[in-house]
C-alpha cells in the first residue's frame, strides 16, 4: 500500500551550469559542473556566518537540512575533464574523485592530496572504507590499491578480466564485478573468478552494497539478493517497474532510480512499492547519511525520511497493518515505551480487521501479541457465557495511535451467533492466549498455591479483581474447550487448581450431556452430595437395557466407591448414606471402603439399622468374613440375633403348613449354625430362651455347649437329633480345645458313654431341665450317675491296674470323673432331681455305639474308668477293637520305660567310672616345688592342685587369690 516515505524538497535551484557530479559533506552540497568548477553551496539559514578559510566545512558533522541551499564559493579548474563521481571518505577526511584518473584531495581545505596515475581511464571504482582498499577498472583489468595512513597509496594487485566492468563492488574481502554480459566474483588474493549468474539483456549491469555486507545484483528490472560468495538467498526479489540505473538501500527501504521517475519499495517480501516520486533528466542519485539527493542537470532535490511515527500513523490509517509493525520494530531503542504502545495498538486493530473478514487464526495471534486482558477478547463471543464480575476492559485503556478506542462490545465483529465458535482454528488459538494469561494468573495466586485446594477454595489470599480474573478465564477456558471436542483437556483443567464459575459451567456441562466433566466440577468445588446423586443415576442409567443415547461411556458402581474413598475421614455420614446404593451389587468394595476408611463399624451397623435393615446382615457377615477382629462382640451378637429372628419367622411359617422337619435347613439357618459355632461374641443364655421348645434342637445343642452344658448337649444330638456322628464330631471338638488349654480332655468321652447307656428321660422331663436351665444364670446341671455299679470283675480288675500304673506316671488323680463342667460334686441321683429319675423310661441301651466309640477313640478313653461304665453282660469278644490297641499301648510303654531305665543306669555307671579315674590323679611335691601364686617352695605346707593337675599352690594362697576375686566381683564372700 502506498505511502509517503519520504517528503521531496527543492536544495539548489537552476545551477548556471550543468551537474555532472554531487556529494555532501556534513550539511554542505559540493556540486561538480560540466566546466570544470567545483561549487559548494550551504543552507540559506547558515550564509550570513563568517568563517575562516579552516573551518569553512565546521557543519561536517550536520545532515543536509531542509531548506533552500545557497552559493557559498566556487573552485575553478576543479577538474580537466567531466567528473564521473566523488566520494567523501569520512574517517579518512578525504575526498575522491574520478575524472581523468582518480584524485584524493584533503578535507576541508580540498587541497588535492594523491592522484593515482595508473587509474587514469578509469570508469568505475569501490572504496572498502573498513581497511582503506581501493579498487578500480579500467580496460579489461582490475588494479587494487591501498592506503598506507599518510598521503599516499600503495598498489597491492593488478588482474585481468574477460569483458570491460560495468560496475563493481567490494564484497568481504572479494570484489564482485558486473561485466558485459554476467556477474564474477574476483578473488582479491590471487584474482579466480566464479561465475555468479548472466547479467540483463537490456539494462547494464548493477552491483549494489548492503549495509549487512549481502549485494543486491540487478538483471534488468529484478533485484536479485546474493551473498558475499554470490550464492542466492532466499529473501525473494525486488521487481522495480522498470531497469533501475542505480539502487540506494536505506533500510526499511530500496530506492531506484528508473527513467521516468524514482521508486521506493519497501526491503520486506514480496518488496511492495511504498512510493513514486516523479523527477525527470535526474542524473545522479546520491546518500548522505539518511537524506537521499537527487541531482538534476541543473537542480538538486532531498529526499528527507517522513518520520517514523507519522508513517506509522499512515499506514496504520491506510490498513497495512504488517508494514506498520515493521516499521515500529525501527524505533530507537530510547523510545521503548513508545514502541510498545503503538505496537499494541497496530496489534489490536489488525486483530479486530481480521476478525470481521473472518480470518480468526491471525486475529488470535494479534491479539495475543497486544497482550490485551482476557476480557477485552471474550466479548467477540456470543456463546461464551461469562460470569458477572468486576473485571471489565476498559475502552480508554486501549486508545489506538488514532486516538479512537476500538469497539469490543458482543457482537461488534459482525459475526452472528454461534457460527463463530465452531471454527475449530478459533478457538485452538483462543485456547493459547488463555494458556498465556493462565500463567500471569498462577503468578498472581503463586503465594496461596502451595496451600493447594485441598485447604478450601476460601482459605486462599487473593485480590477480588485476580479472582474474579481466573474465574472468568477458567469459566471461558472451560467451554472453549468442549465447544472443540476437547473434553480429554477440560477433564485436566477441572482436576487442577481453577476458579470455574459454578453455576455457569453446571448448566454448560448439563446442556452438553458432559457427565465426566460435571463430576469433577461438583468434586473440586465440594459439591458432593449432588455428585454422588448425579453418578448414582449415571450408573442406573447404564444398566438399564435401553440406556439413554446421551450416554457415551458406562458408568459402573464400582465410581461410586472411588468417589467415596477421599470422604471417609470428612464426611462419614454422607459415605453411609451412599454406599448404600453399591453394598448390595458391590459388597466386598464397599466393606473395603469402610475398613479403610476407619469408619467405626459400630456406626455402620446403627445406620444400616435404621435405614436399610435389610442391609445389616450382609454388612456384618462380610466384614466377620474379612476380619474376624474388626467387630465388637455387640455386633457379633446382633449378627446372630438377625439371624434367629429371620429362621424363628421362617420355623413359624412352616410349622403352621405343618411342613417343619428338623433337619430341614435355609440358606439363613445354615448361616446361624455356622455363626453360633464359629464366633464367641453373642450371649447363648439370651438365645437359648428364644428358641421353640420343641425344635430348633441343633441350634440348642451348640448353645449349651457355649454354656458347657455338654451333657444336655450331647443328648440333644443323641436322642433327639438322633445323629450320633454329629455328637462324636462335638466330642473330638471339646477333646481338641481342651488338650490346647492342657486341662483334662478324656472325660468329655466318658459322658457320650454314660448318655448311650443310660435310658432316655422323658421329653417333659428334659423340656422341665432346659427351663429350670434357661431360668437361672449358673444353674447344677444334673448329671448321669453310672447306672450299672461299679464292676468287680478280674477281667476289669487287670486293665484298671494298668491303666492305674500309667497314670501315676503322668498324673496324681489318675482318673477322671467323667463329669460335665456343668456337672455339680454329687452323682447322677444326688442333685435334688429324685423326681426326674423317678419319670425315666426304661430302653434298650446303646450298645453298638458304645464298642464304635470305644473302637474309634480308645486312644482318648480312659480304660478304667469306661470298663466300669460298661454292663456286666459285655462280651470279651465285642471289646477287642478297644482293648487290643489299649494293651498293646500300655505294654510298649512299659517296655520303653524299662529301655529308658536301663540307659539311664549305664549312664549312671560310666560317670562313676570317670569320677574314679579323676580321683586317681598323683601329684608328687618334691622339695623343690614351688607355689605358682607365691613364687616360694612348698615345704611341709597344705596345698591345693588344680584341675589340669599340674598347678599347685599353698593352700593359703589358694583361700586369699579367691577373696581377692570375691571383692573384685562385688561379692558377698568380701565380708568373710
Amino acid at each position: 500500500m502506498v505511502h509517503s516515505a519520504y517528503d521531496s524538497f527543492q536544495l539548489v535551484n537552476n545551477s548556471p551550469t550543468k551537474i555532472d557530479a554531487i556529494e555532501s559533506y556534513g550539511a554542505t552540497l559540493l556540486l561538480s559542473c560540466s566546466d570544470g568548477s567545483l561549487k559548494i553551496y550551504g543552507p540559506e539559514s547558515s550564509a550570513g556566518e563568517t568563517r575562516s578559510p579552516t573551518s569553512d566545512f565546521h557543519l561536517q558533522a550536520l545532515e543536509l537540512k531542509k531548506e533552500p541551499y545557497v552559493l557559498e564559493r566556487t573552485i575553478n579548474g576543479f577538474s580537466k575533464k567531466p567528473m564521473l563521481a566523488m566520494e567523501v571518505l569520512k574517517s579518512r577526511e578525504l575526498l575522491l574523485s574520478l575524472s581523468e584518473s582518480i584524485a584524493f584531495h584533503r578535507l576541508p581545505s580540498l587541497e588535492t592530496l594523491a592522484v593515482i596515475t595508473k587509474a587514469k581511464g578509469a570508469y568505475a571504482y569501490s572504496w572498502d572504507e573498513r581497511r582503506g582498499f581501493l579498487c578500480f577498472a579500467r580496460q579489461k583489468r582490475v588494479c587494487i590499491f591501498r592506503h598506507d595512513g599518510g598521503r599516499g597509496f600503495v598498489e597491492v594487485k593488478e588482474f585481468g578480466i574477460p569483458d570491460t566492468v560495468k560496475s563493481m563492488s567490494w564484497c568481504g574481502e572479494n570484489i564482485c564485478v558486473g561485466i558485459r554480459r554476467e556477474y564474477m566474483i574476483l578473488n582479491a588474493t590471487n584474482g579466480a573468478l566464479s561465475e555468479v549468474f548472466p547479467s540483463g539483456r537490456i539494462a547494464p549491469p548493477l552491483v549494489v552494497s548492503l549495509p549487512s555486507g549481502e549485494l543486491l545484483l540487478g538483471k534488468d528490472n529484478i533485484g536479485v539478493f546474493v551473498d558475499q560468495n554470490g550464492k542466492l538467498l532466499q529473501e525473494g526479489r525486488i521487481c522495480w517497474s522498470e531497469a533501475p540505473a542505480a539502487v540506494i538501500v536505506e533500510k526499511p527501504y530500496a530506492v531506484g532510480l528508473l527513467p521516468r521517475h524514482i521508486e521506493i519499495r519497501s526491503l520486506r517480501s514480496p518488496y511492495p512499492l511504498i512510493q513514486t516520486v516523479v523527477l525527470r533528466n535526474v542524473r545522479r542519485l546520491l546518500q548522505s547519511n539518511h537524506v537521499i539527493i537527487v541531482a538534476e542537470d541543473n537542480s538538486v532535490y532531498g529526499l528527507f525520511p517522513v518520520p517514523l511515527g507519522a508513517q506509522i500513523v499512515q499506514l496504520t490509517a491506510s490498513g497495512d497493518f504488517e508494514e506498520a509493525l515493521a516499521l515500529c520494530k525501527l524505533l530507537p531503542p530510547e523510545d521503548s515505551s513508545l514502541r510498545a504502545s503503538k505496537e499494541q495498538s497496530i496489534h489490536i486493530r489488525y486483530a479486530h480487521h481480521l476478525f470481521e473478514n473472518g480470518n480468526y487464526e491471525e486475529a488470535m495471534e494479534h491479539f495475543l501479541a497486544s497482550q490485551v486482558e482476557i476480557t477485552y477478547v471474550l466479548p467477540f463471543y456470543p456463546s461464551i457465557i461469562l460470569p458477572k464480575s468486576s473485571v471489565m476492559p476498559e475502552a480508554e485503556k486501549y486508545t489506538d495511535i488514532t486516538g479512537e478506542a476500538p469497539d469490543f462490545s458482543r457482537g461488534s465483529s459482525g459475526i452472528r451467533g454461534d457460527t463463530v465458535l465452531l471454527k475449530k482454528p478459533l478457538l485452538r488459538e483462543l485456547r493459547r492466549l488463555f494458556l498465556m494469561l493462565s500463567e500471569i494468573i498462577m503468578y498472581l495466586m503463586e503465594p496461596s498455591r502451595s496451600k493447594k485446594a485441598s485447604k478450601g477454595r476460601s482459605n486462599i489470599p487473593i485480590s477480588s479483581v485476580a479472582r474474579d480474573m481466573a474465574a472468568t478465564l477458567d469459566t471461558a477456558l472451560l467451554q472453549a474447550l468442549i465447544l472443540t471436542g476437547q473434553s480429554s483437556a477440560a477433564l485436566e483443567l477441572l482436576k487442577g487448581l481453577n476458579y470455574c464459575d459454578v453455576k455457569i459451567c453446571e448448566e454448560f456441562l448439563q446442556k452438553r450431556n458432559q457427565y465426566v466433566c460435571l463430576l469433577e466440577l461438583y468434586k473440586y468445588n465440594a459439591m458432593h452430595r449432588e455428585a454422588l446423586k448425579l453418578l448414582h443415576k449415571l450408573v442406573e442409567d447404564s444398566n438399564s437395557d435401553h440406556p439413554p443415547p446421551e450416554l457415551t461411556q458406562k458408568f459402573k458402581p464400582e465410581m461410586i466407591i472411588e468417589y467415596l474413598k477421599p470422604l471417609c475421614g470428612t464426611d462419614p455420614m454422607l459415605v453411609l448414606e451412599f454406599s448404600m446404593l453399591v453394598l448390595e451389587s458391590c459388597p466386598t468394595q464397599t466393606i473395603e471402603l469402610f475398613l479403610s476408611g476407619k469408619i467405626p463399624a459400630d456406626l455402620v451397623n446403627s445406620y444400616l439399622k435404621q435405614n436399610a435393615p435389610n442391609l445389616q446382615a450382609t454388612y456384618l457377615e462380610l466384614m466377620l468374613a474379612m476380619n474376624e477382629n474388626s467387630i465388637s462382640g455387640n455386633l457379633q451378637n446382633e449378627m446372630v440375633q438377625i439371624y434367629l429372628s429371620e429362621v424363628l419367622d421362617w420355623y413359624a411359617d412352616l410349622n403352621s403348613q405343618q411342613k417343619w422337619d428338623e433337619k430341614t435347613y435355609s440358606p439363613t439357618r445354615k448361616k446361624l449354625l455356622s455363626a453360633l459355632d464359629s464366633i464367641s461374641g453373642y450371649n447363648p443364655e439370651v438365645l437359648l430362651k428364644r428358641l421353640p421348645p420343641d425344635a430348633l434342637y441343633e441350634e440348642r445343642a451348640i448353645l449349651l455347649g457355649k454354656m458347657n452344658q455338654h451333657e444336655l448337649a450331647l443328648s440333644i444330638y443323641v436322642h433327639k437329633l438322633h445323629v450320633p456322628e454329629l455328637a462324636l464330631s462335638y466330642c473330638d471338638r471339646i477333646y481338641e480345645s481342651r488338650l490346647q488349654h492342657s486341662a483334662k480332655s478324656s472325660g468329655i468321652y466318658l459322658t457320650l458313654l454314660q448318655i448311650y447307656l443310660n435310658p432316655r428321660k422323658s421329653t417333659k422331663n428334659f423340656e422341665k431341665r432346659i427351663s429350670n436351665l434357661t431360668s437361672s444364670q449358673s444353674p447344677g446341671i444334673p448329671r448321669l450317675g453310672p447306672g450299672t455299679g461299679k464292676t468287680k470283675g478280674r477281667l476289669s480288675k487287670k486293665i484298671a491296674e494298668i491303666e492305674g500304673a500309667e497314670d501315676a506316671r503322668t498324673s496324681p488323680s489318675g482318673t477322671d470323673s467323667g463329669r460335665s463342667d456343668g456337672d455339680g460334686d454329687g452323682d447322677g441321683d444326688g442333685d435334688g432331681d429324685g423326681d426326674d429319675v423317678s419319670e425315666e423310661v426304661t430302653s434298650n441301651i446303646m450298645l453298638d455305639k458304645v464298642l464304635d466309640l470305644l473302637s474309634k477313640r480308645w486312644e482318648r478313653i480312659n480304660g478304667a474308668q469306661a470298663l466300669r461304665l460298661l454292663p456286666r453282660d459285655t462280651k470279651l469278644k465285642n471289646l477287642l477293637p478297644f482293648l487290643g490297641p489299649l494293651l498293646r499301648k500300655s505294654s510298649e510303654a512299659n517296655r520303653n520305660f524299662s529301655v529308658i531305665k536301663s540307659l539311664r543306669e549305664s549312664e549312671n555307671l560310666q560317670v562313676k567310672d570317670e569320677l574314679y579315674k579323676q580321683r586317681k590323679n598323683i601329684v608328687k611335691i618334691t622339695s623343690d616345688s614351688m607355689c605358682s601364686l607365691c613364687n616360694k617352695k612348698m615345704g611341709t605346707s597344705v596345698f591345693a592342685v588344680y584341675p589340669n593337675g599340674k598347678t599347685i599352690v599353698h593352700f593359703v594362697c589358694f583361700k586369699d587369690s579367691q577373696n581377692m576375686k570375691a571383692v573384685v566381683k562385688g561379692s558377698p564372700l568380701r565380708k568373710r
